[in-house]
């Protein structure tokens, strides 16, 4: 039963967002640039820039999540990097990079305010941030960026969310009253932020999805959306998680392969076929393994 309500009340709003923007990419001709420049320019940096506005989040517990969140993604890299030994390069790196790179926006800002609340989807700010600086630092330097450290960490630095959230931090430190205009105006596009989010995906998903059920294909999914949560429900008790923290961080590293794989593996030539695979494969599996999750949750928490 708990599973069921979970699919029905968590994952079937955020599916059926989504196939608004499948829809749209079958009918329409949309440019996904324009697209996602609306949502990382626009929109997100004002969900940040509200969420650390409005945030429960003490720093104690933003540590406990950003320091779980990356060393799950640390261990799960040397479980993909265990499971593609042998492999050739590019194939060995596209595997690793599907596993590592979560899908922390599209997929888990969503997920966490319909499965955890509004303190939850402030927590899921929290580790979508640091999945950033994982995708734009692990991401290139696995798949082949020829920029190095100090050009990934620059890209990190450019981001608007990076800014924004320093922004929230200092408004909120300082205890600055924003105009009731400019916080109206703030509030309504951080509320646009997550149905456009949800849209993205599906525009993606419909325009460049696709699927080979190769070997490296099914263990790089399986190690993305089985084993990543039960990793962080173990590592989580071992950090001394528990409550909505622990929820968190087993629901964020729930996610499937983020559509970004698969840009930054095209970007770089490295097996963007695989990536494109595991990305349409983890997505479809995620649907009744988050479920599984969301359903029990309550017993772990």
């Amino acid at each position: 039963m708990a599973f069921l309500t979970a699919l029905i009340e968590v994952i079937l709003p955020v599916v059926l967002v989504a196939l608004v923007g499948v829809a749209l990419s079958r009918r329409f001709r949309l440019d996904m640039d324009t697209v996602g420049k609306i949502n990382l320019y626009g929109l997100t940096p004002l969900l940040a820039f509200e969420s650390v506005m409005k945030t429960e989040v003490s720093g104690g517990q933003a540590v406990q999540l950003v320091g779980g969140y990356l060393l799950v993604t640390l261990v799960a890299g040397l479980i993909a990097l265990a499971a593609a030994w042998g492999r050739d390069g590019p194939t060995r790196r596209a595997m690793i990079a599907s596993v590592v790179i979560g899908n922390n926006g599209n997929f888990g800002l969503p997920i966490a305010l319909l499965a955890l609340g509004r303190v939850g989807l402030d927590q899921a700010v929290v580790i979508f941030v640091t999945s950033l600086v994982v995708m734009y630092t692990v991401g290139p330097a696995l798949l082949g960026s020829h920029g190095g450290v100090g050009d990934a960490v620059l890209t990190v630095i450019r981001l608007p969310v990076t800014w924004a959230l320093l922004a929230g931090l200092i408004v909120r430190t300082t205890g600055v009253t924003l105009p009731v205009g400019v916080a109206r105006g703030v509030e309504l596009l951080a509320q646009a932020a997550i149905p456009m989010v949800l849209i993205a995906l599906g525009l993606q998903l419909g325009q460049r999805a696709s699927l080979r059920l190769t070997a490296p294909v099914l263990i790089a999914a399986a190690v993305r959306v089985v084993a990543l949560p039960v990793l962080a429900a173990g590592l989580g008790l071992l950090l001394g998680l528990d409550g909505l923290e622990l929820s968190s961080l087993i629901l964020a590293c729930s996610m499937p392969t983020a559509v970004n794989a698969f840009m930054l593996a095209r970007e770089y030539g490295s097996n963007p076929a695989l990536v494109a695979s595991v990305v349409a494969l983890s997505t479809l599996a995620s649907l009744g393994t988050i479920a599984g999750v969301v359903a029990v949750l309550p017993l772990l928490a």
